[in-house]
């Protein structure tokens, strides 16, 4: 019963900024770490950033700079602050978080969320 719910996508003209945050809820074992990934028509599916539950960070060479991930463990939820939002950054996005043990991972996805940057 684990979900994970994205909501803030939508249209922006270039330049602009846009936070996208996922809920994530149904876990028995606290989220090791979580990210964004994201896929626009046509192309496969790319990294945008992750986060670990210790706040180390990494992020795709395309977006350094310019978004920022972030998560509250607490309420397991993970954010990403887009600026200076670009056409090529049109894509579904998708909220990501992984649960380790010794034994086994487990992936787990977001619905996914539109984001539209215009020109």
């Amino acid at each position: 019963q684990v979900q994970l719910v994205e909501s803030g996508g939508g249209l922006v003209q270039a330049g602009g900024s846009l936070r996208l945050s996922c809920a994530a809820s149904g876990s028995r074992f606290s989220f090791n770490a979580m990210g964004w990934y994201r896929q626009a028509p046509g192309k496969q599916r790319e990294l945008v950033a992750t986060i670990t539950s210790g706040g180390s960070t990494q992020y795709a060479d395309s977006v350094k700079g310019r978004f920022t991930i972030s998560r509250d463990n607490v309420k397991d939820m993970v954010y990403l602050q887009m600026n200076v939002l670009k056409p090529e950054d049109t894509a579904v996005y998708y909220c990501n978080a992984v649960v380790l043990s010794s034994f086994l991972s487990r992936t787990y996805w977001g619905q996914g969320t539109q984001v539209t940057v215009s020109s």
